[in-house]
This record gives C-alpha cells, structure tokens and sequence, in this order.
C-alpha cells in the first residue's frame, strides 16, 4: 500500500489524483489531519486514516500496512518544521514501510538564507541515516507563490518587493505527476534527487512583464528596500516573523540559491514543464475582474 500524507493540501490533493489514475483505490491510504475533508477519497475507495506529524502513535496507524510513505513536508515554521518530517519518517519506518519519500527542495542547505531550506536539509540527513530505501523530491520553487502578490500588484500597478533573483518557478501540478511516478515506477528516483525544476529562470522583473501582457496593463516592478518593504508589510498586518521569513526568500533570491534548472522534471514527465505564464493565467482566471489574453 502507498501512503500520502496532507493529502488535502494543494500539493498531496494533486499527488493522490495522479497516483489514482496509475493504481487502484484499495491499494492507496492517505493520512490527514481532519478525516472529513477526506470523505470523497473514502467514497473512491481510499483508505482515509487521521495522522498528524505531533502524535507518533497515531501516525503509525495511518501508515499501518504501508509499503511506500510519502511524506509531504510540514507546513511549520522554524525548527519545529524539521522535528515534525523526522516524527512522520520515523513512524513510516516503525509501521514497516520499506521506502520513504519527502517532499524536499531544490535549494535545501544548511547555511540557506531562506528558513525552510536549513529544515529540508536537516530532513534529509536524517531520512538517509535510517538504513531504509528512500527518494528526497528535491521540488523547484512553487509558482503559486505568485497569488500572494497578485493583488497588490493589479489594484496598483506596481510590484513593490524588495530586490531578487531568478528562481526556477515550478507548477505544483507537474510536481505532483512528478511524485506520483516516483511512487509507482520503481527506480525512477531514489537518494536525492536531481532539482525537479522548470526550465525557465525568472525574476519578479519578468513576472511584472509577464503580468502586463497578460492583463494588457502596465506593471511596474518597483524594488523596495528590506527594511521599508518590512516596516509596510507589519503596517498592513503583517506579523514581524513572517515578514522576516518573507524576507529570507529574497535574501536567498539574491545570492542565487534559487536559480538552478535541470532536465530531471520534464525527462520524468514526457513532455515540456508548466510555464511560469501558464501558472499566471491560471491565477489570473480565478481573480475577479482582470481580463486575460495570450501572446
């Protein structure tokens, strides 16, 4: 049996669809932390158990009788982040599962500039020192980032953020097909794996250029210093910390930790990544009252 855990989220929603396109339903377990939002899996024929990262005895009954875990990494900032993926592998590993699978990123290093990547780094040591068969998904930089700073940008014109770098802007639905084939192809990807990256380097100058031939409108990216875009964003509601993490993405941006591409993705795939301006559009349809066009 495979299990996936998160399996409501954006990213495990996506990984279970395509895994239930490859296997049947019986032989497929998710592990969410609120069974409900789980019904129409059980009505497929899922196995829907409740586990969360923080109970180990009850992450070992949602992966009872598992063969492979994917463990999507926890959506927790700080230390804690890294504590949390090692109690999910580690209960993977105690309920029998003869491989693991986390949902790592391109960019994990110990010394990165942006908070998670020290965690993903810490994750993956760990996973490989548990003497079980396993593949660290090292994920490009998710694309759907872009919605946090649509808004702002189409009720103003600018895109106000502090100075970047390019990134390597990767649609969570090639991730997830992406994830589903190292689940059911054996030998597709095991250890580390090569950066499962989009081909297209882009910074949120392109983004702006990207923005305004789509919307037949001018988007000026405008670069803000660290400290004042920080001092308007807390103004807004911002948490400090959060702003602080926010920050990290930009500071790592710069150094170039983020501008990194690799074939592995789209060779897994069969055919050509998700654009960045395919991503956009996306978005764009589900904002109310932007008109979107193609060039």
């Amino acid at each position: 049996m495979i299990i996936v855990t998160g399996a409501t989220g954006q990213l495990g929603s996506q990984v279970v669809a395509r895994l239930l396109d490859r296997v049947p339903a019986e032989t497929l377990g998710v592990s969410v932390r609120d069974v409900a939002r789980a019904q129409h899996l059980a009505d497929r024929g899922v196995r829907v158990r409740a586990g969360d990262f923080t109970d180990a005895a009850g992450l070992e009954h949602a992966f009872a009788g598992a063969d492979q875990v994917l463990v999507v990494s926890a959506a927790i900032r700080g230390p804690g982040a890294a504590q949390a993926n090692a109690a999910a592998i580690d209960a993977a590993v105690r309920a029998g599962a003869s491989r693991v699978l986390y949902t790592s990123h391109q960019a994990a290093s110990p010394d990165s500039l942006f908070a998670p990547q020290p965690q993903h780094a810490a994750t993956e040591a760990h996973l490989a020192g548990l003497g079980v068969a396993y593949t660290a998904l090292r994920h490009g930089f998710y694309a759907s980032t872009f919605a946090i700073y649509l808004p702002d940008a189409l009720a103003t014109g600018e895109l106000r953020l502090p100075a970047d770098g390019p990134v390597s802007w990767t649609a969570h639905a090639d991730l997830a097909e992406v994830d589903a084939i190292a689940l059911t192809r054996p030998g597709a990807l095991d250890g580390v794996t090569a950066p499962l990256t989009a081909p297209e380097l882009l910074d949120f100058g392109d983004v702006a250029r990207l923005l305004g031939e789509l919307t037949d409108r001018r988007i000026r990216r405008v670069v803000v210093d660290d400290e004042e875009w920080k001092a308007t964003a807390v103004e807004r509601g911002l948490p400090a910390p959060a702003a602080d993490f926010t920050l990290g993405l930009f500071r790592a941006a710069r150094r170039g930790e983020f501008a990194v591409t690799d074939p592995a993705l789209e060779d897994l795939l069969g055919r050509p990544a998700r654009s960045a301006r395919t991503v956009l559009q996306r978005l764009l349809a589900a904002t109310p009252a932007v008109s979107t066009r193609s060039r």
